[in-house]
């Protein structure tokens, strides 16, 4: 008989399970009319594991998750986690060779795709991605009929993976450094990483964010605590700061796949949502709409407790406005996913100073560094560097991109902060060429190894111009081949192709040449 030391155990499927057992009742997912309880999400959660052990998935295999703001989601998600694999979300905008990357890039064992829509045919999309990588042995489709066909050949359905199975698992003994999620990162530059985060790493953070909304948290035993997600899943802040954080706390999550502003205001008053994470163009835009239409307020109001943002600066009017229509307050954090991702946030319990990301999480430790690597004086800008339980193991079969941003303990954000008297971090650079477009990361190296690929350019350079919707707008500046014919609008076509739907291009100079330094370097910061 073997004995498992439960001490060195620990898996963030747990969040669910503990709930299941106590108060299996309880609602934990909303979607349109449908309504999941803890106990029926467990036990989807593990008849998909028990069909993913029979494909021969094993603890420490990867396996990939494409899927919107569906139910599906945190049920395939919790069920790799119980077998002990490793999830692996990708954003559902990717195109074929975006998939393929992704699937080859973190060895991929299954990959788990939603059937998409007409706009956006995720399936179709994903088998031609999935085909181009001979390693990833199986692929899942997901459809909102689980008994018809697969909408593509040669894939199974989610039904018929979960055909006869149990709805009881024995979940697997993962270690609290053994990884659970992958998220995928440009960090500073580059193609895209795949950032390592352990279950230590996630579940401590989903407990500490938990922690941060107990202030405004119903603790009574009929409590109703409703966050609406409206940020994507597969990204870190959805994923947990608000999934994970709530379900942790016996919460209910009510799902949206995409963000519009008249849907999520009926949203908030149908589910009587109390908790709500957006990126500032979000509450510009709720903002805007509930103006523009005369909306009434008060019944939304009346049930938020407490709104949060990340992303990108919120402008100090569109949060004072916000407040102000809603009645609640707005208070702004700050995190990577390489820091699974919450580091920093403007505390409940303390006041909020406007134009900071508030102070360092429990187990966190940040500060602001010169080039060696030691603190700069309060007051001064720094690098920041973090270190604590949130911070990755590392970036996925890449040693050297991993030294290059860990180095004497601490992770090297490459973004510019200040501390105040009183501990409080504000951001005032972003990493040099990251573009922030509409709460979305996008990297203009990835975008340019491929611009390069077309055969009528010869130099290309992406930057990111300001935009008032958006926040950023991606910028290219081309360089035609001699005798090479091109316009804006065939380039924007063809970007429309390679990249998904935030990436591309919209904006396009062709010029005869870019400005170079004597090192032979691109100067973005003139085309800025």
């Amino acid at each position: 008989m073997t004995i498992t030391h439960a001490a060195t155990t620990l898996n963030l499927a747990s969040i669910i399970e503990d709930h299941a057992r106590k108060r299996p009742d309880r609602t934990a997912v909303i979607f349109n009319d449908m309504r999941f309880s803890y106990g029926q999400l467990n036990a989807m959660a593990n008849m998909i594991a028990n069909g993913l052990v029979k494909l021969g998935i094993q603890k420490g295999d990867h396996v990939a998750l494409s899927c919107p703001n569906l139910p599906y989601f945190p049920m395939v998600y919790f069920a790799i986690l119980k077998v002990g694999a490793v999830v692996v979300p990708l954003n559902v905008l990717f195109k074929p060779r975006e998939i393929a990357y992704h699937l080859n890039d973190c060895d991929a064992k299954a990959f788990f795709c939603f059937e998409g829509t007409p706009e956006l045919p995720m399936a179709q999309m994903g088998k031609a991605g999935f085909d181009e990588v001979p390693g990833c042995e199986r692929m899942i489709v997901m459809t909102t009929n689980p008994a018809g066909p697969a909408p593509v050949e040669g894939v199974m359905t989610l039904g018929q993976l979960m055909y006869e199975q149990q709805p009881t698992f024995d979940m697997a003994p993962t270690r609290a450094d053994d990884t659970a999620v992958m998220l995928y990162t440009s960090g500073t530059t580059g193609q895209p990483k795949g950032a390592e985060l352990t279950h230590a790493n996630m579940v401590l953070n989903a407990m500490i964010t938990r922690d941060l909304m107990l202030p405004v948290f119903d603790t009574s035993p009929d409590a109703s605590n409703v966050t609406l997600i409206t940020l994507p899943l597969f990204h870190s802040t959805g994923q947990t700061a608000q999934m994970n954080a709530t379900l942790f706390a016996g919460g209910t999550i009510t799902l949206m796949p995409r963000f519009e502003p008249g849907p999520v205001l009926e949203v908030m008053q149908r589910d009587k949502v109390n908790l709500w994470t957006g990126v500032p163009t979000m509450f510009w835009a709720l903002l805007n709409y509930a103006a523009a239409n005369n909306i009434d307020t008060a019944p939304v109001a009346a049930n938020l407790r407490l709104t949060s943002s990340g992303g990108a600066p919120m402008p100090v009017e569109v949060m004072r406005q916000f407040s102000d229509t809603f009645g609640v307050r707005v208070l702004e954090g700050y995190g990577l996913s390489e820091t699974s991702p919450v580091a920093a946030f403007n505390h409940i319990d303390k006041p909020s100073k406007i134009g900071t990301v508030g102070q360092p999480l429990w187990g966190v430790d940040i500060i602001c560094a010169d080039d060696d690597g030691n603190p700069v004086p309060t007051g001064e800008k720094g690098e920041i560097l973090i270190r604590g339980n949130n911070v990755m193991k590392g970036y996925y079969k890449r040693p050297d991109a991993t030294a290059e941003v860990m180095r004497d303990g601490w992770f090297h954000t490459g973004d510019i902060g200040i501390f105040d008297e009183d501990g409080y971090l504000a951001i005032v650079d972003r990493k040099k060429d990251m573009i922030l477009r509409g709460g979305y990361n996008v990297y203009p190296r990835e975008l340019e190894e491929v611009l390069m690929t077309h055969p009528a350019i010869s130099l290309v350079a992406v930057v990111g111009v300001p935009d008032e919707k958006m926040g950023e707008e991606i910028k290219a500046y081309v360089v035609k081949k001699p005798g090479a014919e091109l316009t804006e609008a065939e380039l924007r076509e063809w970007g429309k192709e390679q990249f998904a739907g935030y990436k591309y291009p919209r904006l396009i100079e062709f010029r005869d040449q870019l400005p170079i330094s004597a090192t032979g370097k691109i100067l973005k910061r003139e085309l800025r």
